[in-house]
């Protein structure tokens, strides 16, 4: 097998979340399901070597091996050849910013615990060996311990054991390397006793004495020189091997050790008897910790705040070869098509690294493409990137776009009404009787986070800093404290993830420098009582790297400026993401990864401008509306987006619940759970969560424990109540009664009387909104992607509720169904689309709009990946409900057309979105030029004639909505 001529672009993408519950295997026997439904390629989750039992596959802990939880080799090509079989192409999901460390499940991670800094695996972790802790130098921080040390050593938790002649340290789950040279601790404790016993010169008493003499003279784990580390790697290894031989020989000195080993162990209630292993622990690589704690001093670079997952330093060219071996093989021999590349901004040098991608891709596969604009893009990568503000992905990057986040953001605000903005506000106001600022929060919240999850990287970044400042006389005054609270609130004050500064300076883009100022002088507005030299100290150092410093310099500054660099990035995530968006709650379907919640809507016009630019620069980017990371699924921001067009309802029904329900609140030492803002939260939830249809007792039960589940996700993520650092179970469970309490159906319930109505109400509002989504995605620029699952309507919050099993034998048989009806022509297509719309809860509505798009865009790829994106005017008394937008290539053309804000649309009246009582004198032109051009509905295959207005040849949207809620009008010849 071999790589195609040039690089293979998808039409559509499909996310699988690999796992041991769905393996390659079971991937396999959907596939065919997929080709059916209209997808062009499988977008997988990570499926190399991850922690046992990985529930998602970002904990890679050996990247050169498939994961054998999700299948062997023969399962992996089985699941490859039926796609190519079906000419369906393959994305990868590359995580190079970090790697799994958890439950010491990682050979690399284990040999730098063994070895320390003359591991030959010790340049692959982002480890800072010389730490400002002195203790820690040429150690590694492990925060694994449920208690203190102390606690935990004298409770026995800690054991050393010797089994199958090797030496390990156990706690519980974790089994710990013992050092080579610290064994001789173990092997010398009591040896006289045992010479004298067994004599001086006996011959396995001399093989003891021999071994312990060439321990001794290993070298050191903190050598460097390559030379010394490979001798201590080689005879080390013979030297434990002599070990294991000698205790299989000799029953008596197998014994004498197993006795040491137990007395190390210490015995409960004597502190003095853990003398021995405490000092064995002293004298290893690495240094036991309590993990609540271990945030402070911990010393290698995490993923964010993940304690389990370390960061790899992609940036030397041996990490990026080794990782990368198997990765690349793989797209040599035709399997992967294309990558997603994952947390971009956490890499040293994003850029370099995915031109170090493009140039294998180039290498080795020698592509060839006439395209000028991707001359340079050899393979298809996309990448986890999240924009800010009108931030633009970096064009120097090659790359066909981001994995969709800006899409989803930028299409979800369509359905949010702009207009009612105040009025929302008000009500969130007076509920919570609190005034939040979206931008002060956010600026508390990424100080929490650098104080309490992550203090160790700004005591490192304030330490570096500090060393630079004493180089010149003109900075040697600032006191470290000073610059290093100058860092923690340029970080809170950033207004992107991160810039991309690198040495050479030539090609620092004035947009970077932008982003640094504006912190700068927002930090330094913040901070009126601090003087402003120490800012500019550091605004100057960053914008201006290695100018007029000795060249020694250059290098120190340039790694401080690297690290703050990827430090940004994580703060603004947790600080965003993980943290404000569970506690800015005005409307929730606005808080979404890479969203902006202050941007309260967007108009038609303004969408249509973004989607310009997207085709111009990144016609091929992802356009998801749903992922594994979200925090919610399209269909739930879908219904919470109807309340923005209902606010004097929402307002009635949320104070009266409020009311209701204040009775079943819990007083938690002088707190009430939840509190107002918990609640609000909690009342959208329901909105656009509650299941279509009735459930029995075991489905109601399920329902209600997975809304407990999150809720206590939420209070953790918000951190004013509890975090997961320091949950507080009272509060947690206070909540957690209060939604048991309020959902209880065994009796009369005001409260739910009320809710179900309303929300039954926004559900139908929200089920267009969805057809419109899913409609929208298929025909704007860019590359279509589906969640697993989400085909069907899907109601599911942020994980784990969004990696629950997906239920493929009922999506088939669906599917089957439907393309039945899709076969029929006439009255008998619009029979089967009114039964769809009178069935429509079921979801196959949904599916059915999506198998028709995607059919119709794989039958016509040279019109998406070739044509152009035209935007269509509309006019009439309506014309503010609907977006319209065309595709054009040569002859071809396809209109899609949606509606937007129905319930102002439909007047909060329980009809659909059809027929001229609804839409009125509205019309859309359409792209033709001659009068009575014919268009056919795709949907329900009813034919349309234009008409001449204005010049403009156009379409009445009570024809072409006559009887389903979205239209997909092919203009034929």
């Amino acid at each position: 097998m071999t790589a195609t001529s040039h690089p293979r672009i998808p039409i559509s993408t499909y996310r699988l979340q690999f796992n041991q519950s769905f393996t390659f295997a079971e991937a396999k026997e959907i596939l065919p399901y997929l080709h059916a439904l209209g997808i062009s390629d499988c977008y997988a989750s990570p499926y190399l070597k991850a922690t046992p039992g990985s529930t998602h596959g970002y904990d890679v802990v050996d990247p050169t091996r498939l994961n054998p939880e999700v299948g062997n080799e023969q399962e992996y090509w089985g699941f490859i050849h039926e796609l190519q079989r079906l000419g369906m192409g393959h994305i990868m999901d590359v995580v190079p910013n970090h790697m799994g460390i958890g439950k010491l499940a990682n050979p690399w991670w284990f040999d730098v615990l063994e070895n320390g800094p003359s591991s030959p695996y010790a340049r692959f972790f982002d480890i800072d060996w010389d730490p400002v802790k002195r203790e820690l130098e040429d150690k590694v921080l492990l925060p694994i311990l449920g208690d203190l040390y102390g606690r935990v050593l004298e409770n026995q938790e800690i054991r050393l054991c010797l089994e199958n002649g090797n030496f390990l340290l156990r706690y519980y789950e974790n089994e710990l390397p013992v050092g080579p040279k610290p064994l001789i601790k173990v092997l010398t404790h009591r040896l006289d006793e045992l010479t004298t016993t067994m004599g001086a010169h006996h011959r396995h008493i001399d093989e003891l004495n021999s071994i312990v003499t060439a321990l001794r003279h290993l070298p050191s784990r903190r050598e460097r020189d390559p030379d010394l580390v490979e001798e201590r790697r080689r005879e080390k290894s013979i030297i434990l091997r002599r070990l294991t031989a000698l205790l299989g020989e000799s029953a008596q000195i197998e014994q004498f050790i197993q006795e040491n080993v137990r007395m190390f162990n210490g015995t409960k209630g004597d502190p003095r008897s853990f003398d021995l292993l405490d000092e064995l622990l002293d004298d290893q690589a690495y240094r036991l910790a309590y993990w609540r704690v271990a945030s402070e001093e911990i010393n290698y670079r995490r993923f964010f705040d993940i304690n389990d997952l370390a960061a790899i330093r992609m940036e030397d060219p041996t990490v990026f070869e080794t990782f990368h071996r198997l990765i690349f093989r793989l797209l040599e021999e035709g399997a992967v098509t294309g990558l997603r590349i994952d947390h971009v901004d956490g890499l040293n040098d994003p850029c370099g690294y995915l031109r170090q991608i493009q140039a294998w891709g180039h290498a080795k596969l020698g592509l060839q493409d006439s395209s000028q604009d991707i001359a340079d893009k050899r393979l298809f990568i996309v990448v986890e990137k999240i924009l800010g503000k009108d931030e633009p992905l970096p064009e120097t990057w090659p790359v066909f776009g981001t994995t969709g986040y800006d899409f989803l953001n930028l299409l979800n605000g369509l359905f949010v009404n702009s207009a009612n903005e105040r009025a929302l506000d008000v009500i969130y106001q007076r509920f919570t009787q609190h005034r939040v600022s979206l931008e002060d929060l956010v600026y508390e919240t990424k100080k929490l986070i650098m104080r309490v999850s992550m203090a160790s990287e700004i005591h490192t970044l304030g330490h570096q800093l500090n060393r630079l400042s004493e180089k010149d006389r003109g900075s040697r005054d600032f006191t470290l404290d000073s610059l290093t609270n100058a860092i923690r609130e340029i970080i809170a004050c950033f207004p992107v993830y991160r810039t991309y500064i690198t040495e050479n300076t030539e090609m620092v883009i004035e947009r970077d420098r932008n982003y640094i100022r504006r912190a700068v002088a927002r930090a330094k507005r913040k901070n009126p009582a601090l003087s402003g030299l120490v800012f500019d100290f550091v605004r100057d150092l960053l914008l201006y790297p290695g100018e007029g410093i000795d060249p020694r310099d250059r290098e120190e500054q340039l790694r401080f400026i690297m690290k703050f660099q990827q430090f940004t990035s994580p703060v603004t995530a947790k600080g965003i993401e993980d943290t404000a968006f569970y506690i800015y709650n005005r409307l929730i379907s606005l808080n979404e990864v890479g969203g902006e919640p202050e941007q309260f809507g967007i108009s038609v016009q303004n969408f249509h401008k973004h989607l310009r630019e997207r085709f111009a620069h990144w016609p091929h980017g992802l356009s998801t509306t749903s992922t594994h990371d979200t925090k919610r699924s399209e269909d739930v921001r879908a219904r919470i987006n109807v309340l923005s067009e209902l606010p004097g309802d929402w307002k009635t029904h949320v104070t009266r619940w409020a009311k209701w329900n204040k009775k079943h609140r819990t007083d938690v030492e002088g707190r009430f759970a939840p509190d107002p803002n918990e609640e609000y939260l909690l009342y959208q939830t329901l909105i656009g969560t509650w299941p279509f249809g009735p459930l029995d007792n075991s489905q109601y039960r399920g329902f209600s424990g997975r809304i407990q589940a999150y809720m206590s996700k939420a209070l953790r993520e918000a951190k004013i109540h509890s975090s997961w650092v320091n949950p507080d179970q009272a509060y947690e469970e206070a909540v957690s009664l209060f939604v048991e309490r309020i959902l209880n159906r065994s009796r009369s319930n005001p409260f739910l009387e009320e809710l179900l109505p309303f929300q039954r109400m926004i559900a139908q509002f929200g089920l267009y909104n969805s057809l419109s989504q899913v409609l929208l995605k298929l025909f704007a620029p860019g590359v279509p992607d589906f969640y697993q699952g989400t085909e069907l309507w899907d109601f599911t919050l942020v994980d784990p509720d969004n990696r629950r099993p997906v239920d493929y034998v009922l999506r088939a048989r669906l599917l089957a169904e439907l393309q039945k009806g899709a076969e029929r022509t006439g009255g008998d297509r619009l029979k089967f689309v009114r039964e769809l719309m009178d069935f429509r809860e079921d979801g196959r509505i949904k599916l059915y709009v999506t198998m028709i798009g995607l059919n119709y865009r794989r039958l016509h790829p040279a019109l998406f990946q070739e044509g152009d994106y035209v935007p269509l005017e509309s006019q009439g008394t309506k014309k503010d409900h609907l977006c319209a937008i065309g595709r054009i290539h040569g002859e071809d053309a396809v209109v899609a057309v949606a509606p937007r804000l129905v319930a102002g649309l439909l007047g909060n009246k329980a009809v659909a979105p059809i027929g001229a009582e609804v839409w009125k004198d509205t019309w859309i032109t359409v792209p033709s030029w001659k009068p009575g051009s014919p268009y056919r509905n795709l949907f329900t295959d009813e034919r349309l004639l234009s008409e001449t207005k204005e010049e403009q040849q156009v379409l009445p949207l009570h024809r072409v909505c006559a009887t389903f809620p979205v239209a997909l009008l092919e203009r034929l010849t």
